[in-house]
C-alpha cells in the first residue's frame, strides 16, 4: 500500500495502576518505546494530573507517540504515528504493551495520507 505514514491506536486495558499514576514511569515507558522503534525524539511534553493520571507526547523526526492514562480505570490509550519506512511502529507498541502489563489490549492499524481513488464516469 502507498501512504504516507502508518498510526497505530493502542487500548490497554486492566494495566498496573500504580504506573499508570507514574509519570516518571510513563516518560521512561515512552522513550524506550521510541528508541526501540528506531524513531528520532525530537521533543517531548508530559503532565501529572491530580488527583491521577498522566498525559504525554514525544514529538519524533517521524511524527509522534502519546499516551494518556486514567488509573481510576486501569486504562491506557496510546497512538504512535509514524512517517517512512525506517521506523518500526510496532516495536514501539510491544514495548508500551509489555510494560503497562494490561490483561487485555488491542491494536488498530491505519494508513494515513493514502492516495484518494478517482471515480471512472460509466460512459
Amino acid at each position: 500500500m502507498n501512504a504516507l505514514g502508518k498510526h497505530l491506536l493502542i487500548e490497554l486495558n486492566d494495566c498496573d495502576r500504580k504506573i499508570l499514576n507514574d509519570i516518571v514511569a510513563i516518560r521512561e515507558i515512552m522513550i524506550e518505546a521510541a528508541n526501540k522503534s528506531g524513531a528520532t525524539i525530537l521533543g517531548e511534553s508530559f503532565h501529572q494530573f491530580k488527583p491521577q493520571g498522566v498525559s504525554g507526547v514525544l514529538v519524533i523526526a517521524e511524527s509522534h507517540l502519546t499516551i494518556h492514562t486514567w488509573p481510576e480505570h486501569g486504562y491506557a490509550g496510546a497512538d504512535i504515528f509514524t512517517c517512512g519506512n525506517t521506523v518500526k511502529p510496532e516495536k514501539a507498541a510491544d514495548v508500551i504493551i509489555a510494560r503497562l502489563h494490561p490483561k487485555t489490549h488491542s491494536v488498530i492499524q491505519l494508513y494515513r495520507g493514502t492516495p484518494e481513488v478517482k471515480k471512472k464516469k460509466a460512459k
